[in-house]
Order: structure tokens, then C-alpha cells, then sequence
């Protein structure tokens, strides 16, 4: 279930709680209350507040008397250590609210907050950010949610108003996966980027240029994924890349050439000794994907 913002402020909106009042957190309270919500606001450095409580904001106290003046709380903390301590703070005075946590954290933290929540009586949503505070409030942001689906049923239209949403289920610890698997997906690729740019910068080629290339050449990308993705889900693994026969030679090339000019070559090590045991184990003829079925065995 996707969804994404719409124009202009919500007129006369509900009542949001926001704990938490960092870059992130205080770029959501500054939306919901430019979109006419009745937002209450708390952070244990309380001068953050002023900047909010000027633009219409009301700050609480403490993190309980903020829990308590709204039916949806939207928790926004540097780590779940942070988001711990808080809500041990809040405690009984989340019973009967819906609560929101858009701190980063593992699926198992989602689904035990989910646990905490439910046992003093409240509905519990996690959710993730994808992109930084300067986007809140636009469709250039994504905010992935799970956990109960009649809290985000209820409060979808707030929701919407911090950016594009997408729910993916009610297990609490679906968002999670869903931001870490993205988010290392990037970091994979910008570390082997980082790599490359070495290697073509040891010998000679101006980077820049080269990333520009680059840039151009990942639009590609998306069919192949898509391809690969199907090949793991359905176990048929055809040539993606062509077979892994031709790829694993290519791989020699590879590793020889980084390691002759001093550019680390432990991933595409990496790559090779599985392409090797794979073609030992007589696929030579699939792609790329197959190496997937050999990942769980190397834990």
C-alpha cells in the first residue's frame, strides 16, 4: 500500500505529539504545524522548542504531559537508547495513543517496542525516513510504516502530510528491514564506486569524467534488478550477466588488474570463490543470481 502527499495544508487537522526535536524531528514538527495541525512538541534541551513555539507549536514540560495532550505521538530520537530512555519516562501516559517511532533501529527493536506499547494498552506503528529533513513534508521523501494496520488506516492523511508513505504489513519490523536493505544497498554501491574511482584514478583517467559515465550508465540498472530478483524468488537462475562461466574468467581480469596498480580486490575475491564453487557444483550455465542460493551457506 503506497501513497503519497497531496497539496497544500490540512485546515483544521487533529492533534500530534512530536518527542524528539533534532534536524529531523523539529522539520516534522515545523510541517504538521505549517499544515495547521495542533502539535505539541518536547526534547530534553528545551530551548529547541522556541523556534516551534513561535511558529505555533505548543511545548510541554516533560515527555509525559507531551504523550498526554495528543492522541498520536510521533517519537523522533537519535537511537532506540534514546527512544528507551523516553518512553521509560512516558510509560502509563501512552495507554489508548497511537504511537509512531520514525527513529532508525533493527526490526527486532520495532517488534519489541510493538511488544511495549501493546502491553500498556497503545497501537503501535514503526516507521523509517528515507532522505533528510529538508524534504519532510514533500513527495521527495519516503516514510516506510508497519506494524498496526488500523493506526495507520486512522492516521494515514497525517502521515501523508510528512511525505510519500508506504505501509508493508503488520509485523512492527517490516519497515526496519525494509530501510536497512535499501540503505545498504547504497552504501554497497557507493563503496565500490569509491573503488572504481581508485583504480581508474591509478591509472591516469580523470574521475570526475569517469563518474559522470557512470551516471549515465546506471539507468541499466532497474531491469536487472528487477530480473534478478524474480530469478531469486523462483530459483530459475538463467545467464544475467551471460553464464558464470564467462563471467568467472572475466573475474581473473579483474582481481589482477586491481591488485597490479594497489586497489583492494577483497570483494571481487569474493565474487570469484563463488562463482567457482558454483560452477564446481555443475551451474556454470546460470547468472549472477544463482550465487544467491550460496550466501545462507557461508553465515
Amino acid at each position: 500500500m503506497t501513497t503519497t502527499t497531496t497539496d497544500g495544508p490540512t485546515a483544521a487537522a487533529g492533534q500530534v505529539t512530536v518527542l524528539g526535536l533534532g534536524d529531523m524531528g523539529s522539520a516534522i514538527a515545523r510541517t504538521l504545524v505549517d499544515r495547521g495541525y495542533r502539535t505539541t512538541v518536547w526534547n530534553r534541551t528545551a530551548s529547541k522548542s522556541a523556534p516551534l513555539v513561535d511558529a505555533g507549536a505548543t511545548a510541554a514540560a516533560t515527555a509525559a504531559e507531551a504523550v498526554a495532550a495528543s492522541p498520536l505521538v510521533v517519537v523522533c530520537l537519535l537511537d532506540s537508547t534514546a527512544v528507551d530512555e523516553v518512553l521509560g519516562s512516558v510509560d502509563a501516559a501512552i495507554a489508548g495513543k497511537v504511537l509512531v517511532n520514525l527513529t532508525s533501529g533493527s526490526p527486532s527493536q520495532a517488534r519489541a517496542n510493538e511488544r511495549w506499547a501493546r502491553e500498556r494498552g497503545a497501537e503501535y506503528l514503526d516507521g523509517k525516513i528515507m532522505r533528510d529533513p529538508p524534504y519532510v513534508g514533500t513527495p521527495n521523501i519516503m516514510f516506510p510504516f508497519s506494524g498496526s494496520r488500523s493506526a495507520f488506516e486512522a492516521h494515514e492523511s497525517t502521515l501523508q502530510v510528512l511525505g510519500s508513505i508506504a505501509y508493508h504489513g503488520e509485523d512492527a519490523g517490516l519497515a526496519a528491514v525494509e530501510f536497512m536493505a535499501q540503505v545498504a544497498v547504497a552504501y554497497e554501491l557507493l563503496i565500490g564506486f569509491l573503488h572504481a574511482l581508485r583504480l581508474v584514478q591509478a591509472e591516469g583517467v580523470d574521475v570526475a569524467e569517469f563518474a559522470e559515465r557512470i551516471a549515465g550508465s546506471v539507468v541499466a540498472y532497474p531491469p536487472l534488478l528487477l530480473s534478478i530478483g524474480k530469478a531469486v524468488k523462483s530459483g530459475e537462475c538463467p545467464p544475467d550477466l551471460g553464464s558464470l562461466n564467462v563471467q568467472a574468467a572475466l573475474m581473473d581480469d579483474m582481481i589482477s588488474h586491481r591488485e597490479s596498480i594497489g586497489v583492494e580486490a577483497m570483494r571481487m575475491r569474493q565474487v570469484k570463490e563463488l562463482m567457482d564453487d558454483r560452477i564446481a557444483g555443475g551451474h556454470g550455465e546460470q547468472g549472477f543470481s544463482s550465487l544467491f542460493e550460496l550466501l545462507a551457506k557461508r553465515r
